[in-house]
C-alpha cells in the first residue's frame, strides 16, 4: 500500500488510516504502508513535525492501493504539478485508488474525478465541485466509491474509508475487531453534515439580506413566514425569495428551517429532550423536527442525542462516582 505524501499534508490524514491498517494487520491481515513523496524527499507535516518519505513516487513499484494525503492549503492554490503527476503515475498503476479528506483536490486536478462521484471536507465541497465540473460531488457523504476510486470527507473520516477497505479485503468479523480496538464506530450513522456548521458561508453582500439572517440567527422560534420576513425588509415575497436564491443558493424557509435545526441541536446536546428541543426551536411539531433531522442527518433527534451526547454523560457520571 503507497500513500503519497508532500509539504503541508494533515498528519491525521497519515497516522489515521494507518493506524486502521496496522491493527488490522496485527488482527491476522497483510498490509504493508510505503510512504513515497515527489523527488522521495522528506517533507513537513500540518504540526511541523517531519516525515520522511521511503522513496520517490516515480520508482516506486505498483501497489495494490493508493491513498493520497490532503492538506490545508490544497484548496486554496493550485495543485503542485509535481504532486499531480506522481498521483497520476502511481494510480495508474494502483489496484484502487483512494484520497483522503481534500487529497480529493489533487486527484481531481490529475483528472482522476472525472465522471466520478466524490466528496471532500464539508467545508470545501463547494468549491471542489465549482473547481471540477466533470466531477459528481455528494457534500453529505463520509465516504464514496465509483469503481476503484475512492474519497472520503474530512479528518477523520479517513478513519471510516479506512475501514471499509478492510471490511472490503478482509470481511466484517476482522474489520469489526480492528474497530473496537481503536474504539471507534465500524459505520457512522448519517452523512458529515451531522460535523459541520450551518452558518460557515459567507456574510450576503446586501444589507437587506443581512438584516433579514440577523433577524431569524437572533430569534429563531419567532414568525420568520415569507411575508413577515419580506415586511421586516419592506420588499416583496417575491423580491426576498429572488434575493435568497442568487446569493445563498436556497429559500427563505430553507434558511429557517436550517437555523432552527442548528439550535436544536445545541439544544439536545444541552441535555434537552427531542420535544423541548422542538418547541424552543421553533419547530410547529416534535414531527416536523423529526423530518428535518432525517433530511439533513439521516437519523432521527433521539437517536443524535444517544450517540452524541452519551459519552460525555458516562463520563461525568465517571467522573463524579470517582470524585474528581
Amino acid at each position: 500500500m503507497g500513500v503519497l505524501v508532500f509539504d503541508g499534508m494533515k498528519m491525521l490524514d497519515l497516522s489515521g488510516p494507518g493506524e486502521v491498517f496496522s491493527e488490522a494487520t496485527a488482527l491476522g491481515g497483510d498490509y504493508r504502508l510505503s510512504v513515497v513523496s515527489p523527488g522521495g524527499g522528506p517533507v513537513r507535516s500540518s504540526i511541523g513535525v517531519r516525515v520522511p518519505a521511503d522513496g520517490d513516487a516515480a520508482d516506486a513499484p505498483p501497489f495494490d492501493t493508493l491513498l493520497v494525503v490532503g492538506g490545508d492549503a490544497l484548496p486554496h492554490s493550485p495543485v503542485d504539478p509535481a504532486l499531480t503527476s506522481a498521483a497520476a503515475l502511481l494510480s495508474a498503476r494502483a489496484g484502487r485508488t483512494a484520497s483522503i479528506c481534500t487529497g480529493a483536490f489533487v486527484l481531481a486536478a490529475a483528472g482522476l474525478l472525472d465522471g466520478r462521484r466524490a466528496t471532500t471536507h464539508w467545508r470545501h465541497t463547494a468549491l471542489l465541485a465549482r473547481r471540477h465540473p466533470a466531477t459528481r460531488v455528494e457534500p453529505d457523504a463520509l465516504y464514496v466509491r465509483d469503481g476503484d476510486t475512492y474519497t472520503s470527507a474530512g479528518v477523520t473520516a479517513g478513519i471510516d474509508l479506512a475501514l471499509a477497505l478492510v471490511e472490503e479485503d478482509h470481511g466484517p468479523g476482522l474489520t469489526r475487531e480492528v474497530a473496537r480496538a481503536l474504539v471507534v464506530y465500524m459505520q457512522r450513522a448519517g452523512g458529515q453534515s451531522q460535523f459541520s456548521a450551518s452558518l460557515s458561508g459567507p456574510a450576503p453582500g446586501s444589507p437587506v439580506l443581512r438584516q433579514v439572517l440577523d433577524a431569524v440567527q437572533a430569534e429563531p422560534a419567532g414568525d420568520h413566514g415569507l411575508d413577515a420576513l419580506a415586511e421586516r425588509v419592506r420588499v416583496s415575497p417575491r423580491h426576498l425569495t429572488r434575493m435568497f436564491r442568487a446569493e445563498l443558493d436556497t429559500t427563505p424557509a430553507k434558511y429557517v428551517e436550517l437555523i432552527r435545526f442548528d439550535m436544536a441541536k445545541a439544544l439536545l446536546d444541552a441535555g434537552h429532550s427531542a420535544t423541548e428541543a422542538a418547541g424552543l426551536a421553533g419547530f410547529p411539531s416534535y414531527e416536523s423536527l423529526r423530518r428535518a433531522f432525517a433530511r439533513h442527518l439521516g437519523l432521527s433527534p433521539t437517536r443524535y442525542r444517544q450517540r452524541f451526547t452519551t459519552a460525555r454523560q458516562e463520563g461525568d457520571a465517571g467522573a463524579a462516582a470517582s470524585g474528581a
